[in-house]
């Protein structure tokens, strides 16, 4: 039986039962409308520890003026139907106003790996995320958090603020889950019309096409960076943000040819929806 709670005393109570059983705890933190992508979480989690907690919370934070905070897909019923199944033994569904004070004052900002990639056309992006993160895992206190690679700038920087803070648990990344045509799961890919749809496989194309050009010995990130670019461009309804190559330590872009472990991101608006994707690659793997 899955347990729904509003509260963060009632997260707390299930938390301390658990402790005194003995039994690890795994948290996923999620925005809802979840997907194939989410579950994939949620057994990973599943598999892992005795309890697992599924955040389900809408995080205004991390939206900026103008983006999708009020239109962003919902869906509980659904959720909390995918969590019970998976074998979820806690969802926690809070409103704003139980996890943030209307005078809050405190802010996390990750310099440097946060002003990167997505960082630039969402300056404020990174900071409500690690500020929610760092609140749930205060109030669940997981032996293990799970997120997906999809969103890998955000991976990345949430090992950093782990390790920064010294919170103590393992965060564990998943792969990316796909459509059947390549396209990454996203709950964003439900804005998406049918021209559009079939349009947004180009993101896919391209990731699919720098991975191969790196597995094959190129080092070069402007030769990647600019075969990816040319692809994507092919598509009249994709419109790009960024194809980058940066470190994976400092999110920054390379001087010269790879020579450690990199991510290769792309942020690409088809019609108003922006949908990312990525790969990560180590030369010396």
């Amino acid at each position: 039986m899955t347990i729904v709670a509003h509260s963060i005393a009632e997260v707390r109570s299930a938390v301390i039962q658990w402790r005194a059983e003995g039994k690890s705890i795994g948290l996923v933190p999620t925005m809802g409308f979840l997907h194939e992508g989410h579950q994939s979480l949620i057994d990973q989690a599943v598999c892992d520890c005795d309890c697992v907690v599924v955040s389900v919370f809408v995080n205004p934070t991390q939206f900026g003026p103008g983006e999708d905070l009020e239109s962003y897909p919902r869906d509980f019923d659904h959720d909390l139907a995918l969590c019970q199944a998976a074998g979820a033994a806690l969802v926690f569904h809070p409103d704003a106003e139980e996890l943030y004070y209307p005078n809050r004052s405190t802010i996390i900002h990750m310099a440097d790996l946060s002003e990167e990639l997505c960082g630039k056309s969402r300056p404020i992006h990174f900071d409500g995320v690690c500020l929610i993160v760092a609140k749930l895992f205060n109030i669940v206190t997981p032996d293990r958090a799970y997120f997906g690679q999809k969103d890998a700038q955000q991976l990345l920087i949430i090992k950093r603020m782990v390790r920064d803070l010294n919170f103590p648990l393992e965060i564990v990344g998943c792969p990316i889950i796909r459509e059947s045509d390549g396209l990454a799961k996203s709950s964003r890919n439900t804005y998406l019309s049918e021209s559009e749809r079939a349009a947004a496989v180009v993101l896919s194309q391209a990731i699919a096409q720098g991975h191969k050009l790196a597995d094959s010995g190129e080092r070069d990130p402007r030769a990647i960076t600019a075969a990816m670019r040319t692809t994507i461009e092919r598509e009249p309804l994709a419109n790009i943000e960024y194809v980058e190559i940066v470190s994976q330590e400092h999110i920054k872009p390379l001087d010269g040819l790879i020579d450690q472990p990199i991510l290769c991101a792309i942020a690409v608006r088809i019609g108003t929806t922006r949908l990312i994707d990525n790969f990560f690659f180590d030369p010396n793997a």
